[in-house]
Parts: structure tokens; sequence; C-alpha cells
């Protein structure tokens, strides 16, 4: 027998024990694990493997890659956090984890028993020898007679019951593996950036592919429970070279990279991929693409197919059909689409709404093109203070998409967003639910239920979901949303210290000086408003910063004009952003305009922001505490907030 680690490994027994309790393994499985503790740290080739393990078949290889992830799987790390089977590039597999040869020391001594020569009759009548202070007073069972045993029979009963216990433990491990491989492996996933691929003919008309390129395959990855992949927009700023592994794969906080060049020549595009392990910076699979321009939709599937292959992702069926070919679209359709991508990663929404329109038009029927034409519709509006005739838009574009492909992750995740935006929480829990269905280990889906947990006032569940979200993705949403929880519970240290430290992002600067408002810092509140209106002006929340910020100068009345500015805004557009109208309300009566922070605070609840707890402990709002009609608001508010309780965590009212 053999042990490493926290496994005794019996080969035969067939039996793999981890901590005394038995792991199920499938005979190939098993045999793949005989062979790699054998060879100990040695190499041992995947011809050799396939020789030993399948010795009178052909198999194709994918059958070895997928037994060494199940292995994988299963064994988990090693004390020191690494994983028991390294793979060496382009050759085979070694078992890192010291071995140990065993003896059964009770089989030893069973045998060693049987070899002894029969006793003689004098030896047998010997008297036993008296107990000495060393030797435990045996009870009276332990002179009990027993009956004679075949030893043959009780070992073929102990074979016979180890046999049915494996095969029990193995049919249990069948029928719920994939679950139990996610939920225990989900901190063990490959962490993978894709990096914009960079044009090898640069300042041309083809610049856009860069980004969008790298956006397709990252779409295509994102229903790999197994993997976690990091979104489109962390990866944008990196469009620029040089390429620095390590340095960006620090940022990133992955383990893998995804680099990428092409050149277009007419009708003709050339691709080169490199899939790169940042720790021993080995290149994990290297692949040449030559391809005609309007087979670019190909591209996407390929490269897919090649990532799996070379980290060994063992797919639920699930995934395996998510993540079938596609219909081919119209070319030119398609480089709307992509066109339309780079468009939004540089905030240009409006023109990036009308290149997936023209896209929409030559191409009705591919679903991921309505995802974003919703998705830049929702922007449009938030963003840029479009018109509620842009949600509804947004709206139509996401049930479009959903209607072509159900299971649309993207549709769903920018639908919730946008449910979320307007007030509409209670349509957009579901949609993010049965997302995780989908993928649990989302990052993004996680990051959206956190986002509406807040407007219904799940202020802990709020913060739960989003740590998650940070958990399996350091840097989801870190530039364009923030963790308001702890701002609402009062944890105003912590809320600040989850801010990325950026002095160029005007929503984040906003929130580092409402942050310090809170704290009473006003002079850091006022430098950081001044500075959010600088980098954007038209930022609604920068707007509410600088009318705080004349407050905090004393000039009121230029605030509550400013204010009052953003209000139209806001109610011009049809639909607004119930969230950033409590902002108003807030800053209304920090400045002193009672019926004005009333009359914004009862649009706002009525509008979907009712995170009554909040409301209860603000003290931005203890100047109007006092009067009648801020009690039948809190009313209303707690009203919602329990019955949304109930619905979505079954909460009894209070």
């Amino acid at each position: 027998m053999y042990e490493f680690g926290t496994f005794r490994f019996d080969p035969e027994n067939h039996l793999l024990l981890s901590d005394g309790s038995p792991v199920s393994l499938t005979p190939k499985a098993f045999d793949i694990l005989l062979v790699l503790v054998q060879n100990g740290g040695r190499l041992t080739t995947k011809e050799e493997l396939m020789r030993r393990v399948w010795p009178d078949s052909f198999v194709e290889e994918a059958n070895l890659t997928v037994n060494i992830s199940i292995l994988r799987k299963l064994l988990g790390e090693t004390p020191d956090g690494q994983p028991y089977i390294d793979t060496v590039p382009k050759k085979g597999y070694r078992f890192v984890a010291a071995v140990r040869e065993i003896t059964d020391e009770l089989s030893a001594r069973v045998d060693s028993t049987e070899d002894r020569p029969p006793k003689s009759i004098s030896e047998s009548s010997a008297q036993p020898e008296a107990p000495t202070l060393n030797t435990p007073i045996q009870s009276a069972q332990t002179h009990a007679p027993t009956l004679p045993q075949n030893k043959s029979w009780t070992r073929l009963s102990i074979f016979a019951i180890g046999a049915l216990l494996i095969i029990l433990v193995g049919l249990f491990y069948f029928t719920d593996h994939f679950r139990t491989f996610r939920s225990h492996h989900a901190a063990q996933a490959r962490r993978l950036a894709i990096l914009p691929f960079q044009n090898l003919r640069k300042g041309t008309e083809n610049d856009f592919l860069c980004f969008s390129l790298a956006d397709a395959i990252i779409t295509k990855l994102g229903y790999i429970s197994e993997l976690a992949v990091r979104p489109s927009y962390a990866v944008q700023k990196y469009k620029a070279p040089p390429i620095e592994i390590r340095r960006i794969a620090s940022e990133l906080n992955v383990d893998t990279l995804l680099t990428g060049t092409f050149l277009r020549e007419g009708d003709d595009v050339r691709i080169t991929c490199q899939l790169i392990d940042v720790a021993t910076e080995n290149i994990l699979w290297k692949g040449n693409f030559q391809l005609k321009y309007e087979k670019l939709l190909t591209l996407q599937d390929s490269v897919t197919d090649q990532i799996i292959k070379g980290l060994e992702l063992t797919l639920s069926p699930s995934e395996a059909a998510q993540l079938k070919t596609v219909e081919a679209i119209n070319p030119a359709a398609y480089e709307y689409f992509l066109r339309g991508i780079d468009l939004y990663s540089n905030s240009d929404f409006p023109l990036a709404i009308k290149m997936f329109e023209k896209s929409t038009e030559l191409a009705p029927d591919y679903a991921l093109t309505w995802a974003h034409l919703g998705k830049s519709y929702t922007a449009n509006a938030s963003f840029q203070f479009g018109g509620g005739e842009q949600y509804q838009k947004a709206q139509h574009a996401f049930e479009r998409a959903l209607a072509l492909q159900p299971d649309q992750l993207d549709a769903r995740i920018y639908m919730a967003n946008m449910f979320t935006d307007i007030g509409r929480v209670e349509k957009a829990v579901p949609l993010l639910r049965d997302g995780l269905k989908t993928n649990p280990n989302h990052p993004e889906i996680h990051w959206e239920l956190g986002y509406a947990y807040r407007f219904a006032g799940m202020l802990q569940e709020s913060v739960a979901e989003s740590e998650n979200a940070r958990r399996l993705d350091p840097g989801v949403k870190l530039n364009s949303s923030t963790l308001n929880g702890y701002l609402y519970l009062g944890q105003y240290d912590r809320f600040l210290e989850s801010l990325p430290k950026s002095n160029d992002i005007a929503l984040i600067v906003f929130y580092q000086g409402f942050g310090e408002f809170y704290k009473k810092n006003w002079d850091a509140a006022a430098d950081h408003f001044d500075r959010a209106m600088q980098l954007d002006p038209n930022l609604f929340q920068a707007q509410i910063g600088k009318a705080f910020g004349l407050g905090i100068h004393h000039r009121i009345a230029e605030g509550l004009t400013l204010l009052h500015q953003v209000e139209t805004k806001i109610n011009d557009r049809g639909v607004g952003d119930p969230e950033a109208s409590y902002k108003i309300a807030q800053a209304f009566a920090v400045l002193g305009d009672e019926r004005s922070a009333l009359r914004v605070l009862k649009n706002s609840i009525e509008s979907g922001f009712f995170s009554y707890p909040y409301f209860m402990t603000d003290p931005l709002l203890d100047s109007i505490r006092t009067n009648p009609e801020f009690d039948k608001l809190m009313t209303a508010a707690r009203q919602r907030h329990e019955a949304f309780a109930k619905a979505f965590f079954n909460q009894p009212s209070t």
C-alpha cells in the first residue's frame, strides 16, 4: 500500500481512503493513479499511461485528459497548496507529493501467525504470564470462548463487504459528482484572463478587433463553472502593449493568460494565440489560425475548444451544450456586432447602439447582439440621462435575446441590472437566481444579486453576495460599481477600504467623497466631490456630490439650485434611478430644504428603492425625521421591504 498526504492507497483491495473515508474512483482513474503513484516523482509520459491503462484498445488522448482532471478534483491540493498531479506540457504528468510505501501491519501479523509451526502440547498448556503494571486488566469477554473461523471465508466476506461499499459509494458519486466538484473545488478553479488581441498592423481600421475578439471568447467561456474568467471590462485597459505577463496576472489575480495577435490582409486574417501558465511561464497551448474574414465567427469556437483541452477542464452536459458552435450569421452583421462591442468598451454608447441596431437588421436571430443592444440602451439611459424610452427599448432587446436563447447568461445579467436600476428588483432576483443554476460560480451574477438586495434593504445578504463575487473575482465591477452595503450598514471605514484607490474614475471618486462625508471629514469630502465633477460633469452622482460640496462651503443656494436641476433631468427621463434619487433627497435634507427632501424621498421609494433598514439609521435624513410625512413614507418602505423578505428569504413580517 501507499500513503501520500491524507490518503492511503490500497491497490490490492482497490481502495483509496482519505482520512479513513473511502474515495470513489472509476476503474480507469484508479489505474492511472496507480501508475503515477508507483512512478513517484518521475515523469510519466502520456504514451506510458495510454499503454498501461488501455493496453489492448485504441482510445483518444482526451480520455486520459478527462480522467486526469477527475483525479485532480478528487485529490484536491497538497498541504502546501499544490495539485497532486502536475502537468508537464507536451510530455505527460508527474505525481508531486511524497509517496511512502507501507506494509499492512495487521496482514503482516496474520501472515506471520499462519507461517508459524503449531505449538507443542507442553507449550499450549503453559501458564500465561502474570500481568504487569503496564498491562491492562482484561475483561471477562477476553476469556469468552470463540467459534472456530474459516480464514478464507472471513477474507472473502470482508472483500465482498468492501466491494459492496465501493459500489454504493460509486453510485452516489456518479449521481451527484458534478455538484460535489463545484461546491468543493470552486476555490480551486483556474483563473483565466483573455487579453485584447494585438493588431500587427496598428493604427488601421481593424483596431476594433483587438478588444472585440477577446470579448467574444470571454462570453463563450462564461458558462464553464470550473473556470473563473475575468470579464471584458476588467481586461480592456490592456489594449496597448507591452504585455507584462506577471504584472498583468498579479493585477487581475489570475494564474492563466491567453494572448493573441492578428493580421488582416484583404479578405484573409491570420491569428496566433498562446495560453500561458503564469507560475511557470510555460505555454500550455499555441495555435495559429488562417481564415477568411467572413469566417471570423468560428474563431471563438476554435480557441474555446483549445482552452478547454489545454486546461484539462471537465464539462457538465449542460455546459457542453452551451458551447456548441453557433450558426453562421451574416458576416457584415457580425462585423457591426464586433464594432459595437469595441465602441461600448470606450463608453460611446450612442454609436454602439447604432452598430448593434444595424447588426440586428442584418441578422435578427443572433441572440448575443440583442443582449448587447439592450445593455447599450441601459447604459445610455443610466449614465447619459437617456429617456424612459431607452429603458423600454432595452427591455424589448433583452426579451428578444431570451426568446432566441432562453439560457443566455449575458441577457439575464444585463436585464436584471436594468430592472434593479429602475426599481423593479422583484423581477431582477429570479433572473439572477436562475442564472446561478447555469453557472453557480459566475461572479457578476453574485454581484448583481448583491446590488438588488441592497435596493430591497437586505443589507447583510447584499454584503454576503458582493463579497462572494469579489472572492470569485477580486476585480468584478471594481471601477463601475461599489459595495454600498457597508455604507448603508454604517460601516464607513470598511466601505472606503472596499473602493479601488483610483483618482481618475468619477464614480469612484464621488463615493470616496461620500464615505468621507459620512465620517464628517468635510475637507476631504469636498476635494473628492470637486474632483469627480472635473472628471465627468455629466455624471449625475458627480453633480449631486458637487451640491454636497457647495453645502460644505456654505454656498447653500447654489447647491439647492444644482439639486433642482439634477432632479428635473432625472424626472424628464420618464424612468429614473431610484437610488440616485435617494441621494438627491439626502442632499436636500442636509442643505435644509425639508419639503424637497420629502418629495424626492417619496419618489425614490415609489420608484423602487425601499431600503428600509438604511432609511431608519441614515444620519443624513435626521433633519426630516420629525415630520409626520416621514413616518408615512417609512411605513410604505417597510411594507415593501417585508414583502420582499418574505417572498425571497421566507422571512415573516415584523
